[in-house]
């Protein structure tokens, strides 16, 4: 009942449901993640610690960067159906669907400039377009 309640409560929380989403696509980098969704590097290692915990993620060495995939085997036996939950869940949803846009954008950076760079020029998503208010308090297209 344990790892159940691990496999979902890591799922369970948007931004590592995000993260699962663009790990959906192939193993990414922390400072891929971070530069898609906007996070500091620590927020971004939090989120994918308690999903390696919970056996959804698996993490290995690529030169001198650890990459994150989705857990291939896992030693939670409830990892496997959570993530097969997700396949194909939320593709159409606008953030997951700007997210994936965001990763082709930062893809196409090189690894070695994008981990280098300081975390305060990580190139950060751009804020989404807030509908404005009218006098009466209705909103505006």
């Amino acid at each position: 009942m344990r790892d159940f309640e691990l496999a979902l409560k890591a799922a369970g929380d948007p931004t590592r449901t995000r993260i699962l989403k663009l790990l959906e696509g192939g193993g990414l980098c922390v400072c891929q993640v971070q530069a898609v969704l906007g996070l500091a590097p620590s927020t971004v290692s939090k989120h994918l610690t308690i999903l390696k915990l919970a056996g959804l993620v698996e993490d290995r060495r690529n030169g001198k960067w650890i990459e994150y995939a989705l857990a291939s085997e896992t030693r939670n036996s409830h990892a496997g159906p959570v993530l097969g939950l997700l396949r194909g869940t939320l593709d159409r949803d606008p953030a997951i669907l700007a997210d994936r846009r965001r990763l082709r954008e930062i893809k196409a950076i090189p690894l070695t400039k994008l981990c280098a760079l300081p975390a305060a020029q990580v190139p950060m998503p751009a804020a989404p377009a807030r509908p404005r208010r009218t006098r009466t308090g209705g909103a505006r297209a």
